[in-house]
């Protein structure tokens, strides 16, 4: 296995405006570090930063200070356009809203993934609804697929480029129950099979009491007790 980590953070610093002005520190991460192939869940009530944490590691946010980096690949200072790049070709993220377009069907939808990467592959696409067992679905729009069926839809996508680090944004929050813990064991498998590293962040019991390591926002984020957090 290689043995990059498939994610470097150090003095992480990120904060929001206010409506008076001042900035609201949200993370103050000094250090956090997930090996080649590992799978971590974050716990954390909502407001406390995860969904910022997850962007800022993804390239959707930029960070105010401090370095991440995915698979040895600095994301912090790159363009925007170099983040996009990033995402398509190391990065898989699964968003708790599916985040599908409505007029695309199931394997456009994971072809759309991977056209700032490799390209827009049917087989490779295809390969992923395998994978989560949608292939009998491939042609189907997201209004034709039930709630767990969208999500594999969204898992799909995350991996159809193979990457070395896999996001999941409360990715259960949608769910109910039983489809829950399948997506949750989706992910571990899948990940384990392409030996991505997954990190999950989530407040659900069911899905943090899955897994072996989890790591609690609270302690790793430094911002002071006294600020206000979004």
């Amino acid at each position: 296995m290689d043995p990059t980590p498939a994610l470097v953070i150090r003095d992480l610093f990120k904060s929001f405006p206010a409506p008076s002005g001042q900035r609201i520190e949200v993370l103050r991460i000094p250090q956090f570090e997930l090996g080649a192939g590992q799978q971590v869940a974050i716990r954390g009530e909502s407001g406390l930063g995860k969904t910022t944490l997850m962007h800022i590691i993804a390239g959707i946010l930029e960070a105010d200070s401090g370095f991440v980096a995915v698979g040895g690949t600095q994301v912090t200072g790159l363009s925007e356009a170099g983040r996009d790049r990033l995402r398509a070709e190391r990065l898989g993220y699964v968003f708790q809203t599916f985040n599908l377009l409505q007029g695309l069907s199931a394997l456009e939808n994971v072809m759309l993934g991977l056209a700032f990467g490799r390209g827009a592959d049917p087989k490779t696409a295809m390969e992923a609804l395998e994978r989560v067992g949608l292939a009998q679905r491939a042609h189907y729009l997201p209004r034709q697929l039930s709630t767990g069926q969208q999500q594999r839809v969204a898992v799909a996508r995350a991996l159809a480029n193979r990457p070395c680090l896999i996001l999941a944004d409360e990715p259960t929050g949608n769910l109910d129950a039983a489809r829950g813990r399948k997506i949750v064991q989706l992910l571990r498998d899948s990940a384990s099979s392409l030996g991505s590293a997954l990190l999950v962040a989530s407040h659900d019991p069911d899905v943090l009491g899955s897994f072996e390591h989890v790591v609690d926002l609270a302690a790793l984020n430094q911002v002071a007790p006294h600020e206000e957090e979004l």
